[in-house]
């Protein structure tokens, strides 16, 4: 569950910090409650200092999330892939490493560390920060926005007995490769964060444009997803069947029409 993603789709503005954590959990329910894949969930710098990340974490926890990601940049923070980033201290994100490990009540939620650092301070800094975040408990360590393909190389070698993350993002400062490129250089989780929202606002662009240009959407039915494919997407048939085994009077709920009170 992208951070930027939510920032974009669900309130129409940029990723630069402006979603609170009461927002992302809540998101965090409806999509945990939807779907059955395992969620992880971008909790950006958990909203504050250690303390507000414990509780970050147990919130999260409690919304049903199988792993959480938690970042070293300055509140507010901004895009990884944007200019501009800062970092606070190495000491004060492994407290909240350790604050977040002790807030985890199951053992199998898993702990993302970012770094930010790479940016603004180099790869060696982000390394070392990703030695400091392994060691202090992280489960999975995530160096955001390499430049090269050396960096790239560098970061799973240099940081020793942990999954990698990369994050690609098309148009962004990270070099697209191919999945098995990166699973040669070491890394083990490979984020397409952007790819969903942006491939839907493409195509829900030009579904519009064609509609104000030729008046009609006759001609997008291929372009489209089919009308049972979407009811069968949210569960339409198993809410008629639950609604038949519940029926009273031989009618289902969506069937009966409720005449207007005569009082």
């Amino acid at each position: 569950m992208t951070g930027g993603g939510v920032a974009n789709a669900q309130f129409g503005i940029a990723d630069v910090g402006l979603v609170s954590q009461a927002e992302v959990v809540e998101q965090a329910r409806r999509v945990c409650a939807t779907v059955e894949l395992p969620v992880v969930v971008d909790a950006d710098t958990g909203y504050g200092n250690a303390m507000n990340v414990m509780r970050t974490v147990a919130e999260l926890e409690r919304a049903g999330v199988a792993a959480i990601q938690l970042e070293d940049q300055v509140t507010p923070k901004r895009c990884g892939h944007f200019a501009g980033k800062e970092v606070i201290p190495i000491a004060e994100m492994v407290a909240k490493i350790h604050a977040a490990r002790d807030a985890r009540y199951d053992p199998g939620l898993v702990l993302i560390a970012r770094t930010d650092a790479l940016q603004g301070l180099g790869v060696d800094e982000a390394i070392a920060r990703g030695r400091a975040y392994r060691d202090a408990g992280a489960d999975v360590i995530f160096v955001e926005a390499p430049q090269t393909i050396h960096d790239l190389r560098r970061i799973p070698r240099e940081i020793p007995g942990v999954p990698h993350v990369v994050n690609v993002v098309e148009g962004g400062v990270t070099p697209v490769l191919t999945r098995h490129e990166y699973e040669e250089m070491g890394f083990r989780v490979i984020l397409h964060a952007n790819l969903a929202l942006r491939a839907a606002v493409f195509a829900v662009q030009g579904a519009l444009e064609h509609l104000l240009r030729a008046g009609d959407s006759a001609a997008l039915r291929d372009r489209i997803l089919d009308w049972s494919a979407r009811q069968d997407l949210v569960h339409l048939g198993e809410v008629r069947a639950i609604e038949a085994r519940y029926a009273t009077d031989g009618a289902t709920r969506s069937d009966r029409v409720r005449e207007p009170s005569r009082e």
